[in-house]
């Protein structure tokens, strides 16, 4: 099980923070309400990933990845629904947490998201001065939805 809250980003005062960053190229194989499987390529390594929905809070669901040879994920890329997610995710360690903020190329240009991961939903952390507000439950920042319905297109 993956627990994780997603927030928008006011500044870009964390980049500075960033102790790792890595461009991400990811597609969907599948991105229905129920699951989602995509292919995810980085500077270095490609993964498979399948989701299942989120539970009712937006916070908690299974997943299940698996690494994948570059070629592969090559090939798989070309298999993959229309709309190809393009960032750069950024490492920053903040009391505690490890945040992973993404910064969006292509047609979510514009959109930075915040993600915090978590071992529980009753887990307590204190937001960054660089959090604006979360939209955990707001299914339009799911990157499996951004890749559909882009950001510069709302």
């Amino acid at each position: 099980m993956e627990t994780e809250r997603k927030f928008l980003v006011r500044d870009d005062s964390f980049i500075d923070k960033a102790f790792k960053k890595k461009h991400i190229r990811q597609g969907f194989l599948c991105a229905d309400r129920e699951r989602t499987v995509r292919i995810r390529i980085t500077d270095s390594e490609s993964f498979l990933t399948v989701k299942s929905a989120s539970n009712e809070r937006g916070w908690s669901r299974y997943e299940f990845e698996t690494p994948v040879s570059s070629e592969d994920a090559e090939e798989l890329m070309k298999l993959c629904l229309p709309g190809i997610i393009d960032k750069v995710r950024h490492y920053v360690e903040y009391k505690g947490y490890i945040w992973e903020i993404d910064i969006f190329h292509g047609e979510n240009e514009g959109l930075t998201v915040a993600e915090i991961e978590l071992e529980s939903e009753e887990d307590t952390f204190e937001l960054p001065a660089w959090i604006e507000r979360e939209v955990s439950s707001d299914a339009r920042y799911c990157n499996a939805v951004l890749s559909k319905h882009p950001y510069s297109k709302w």
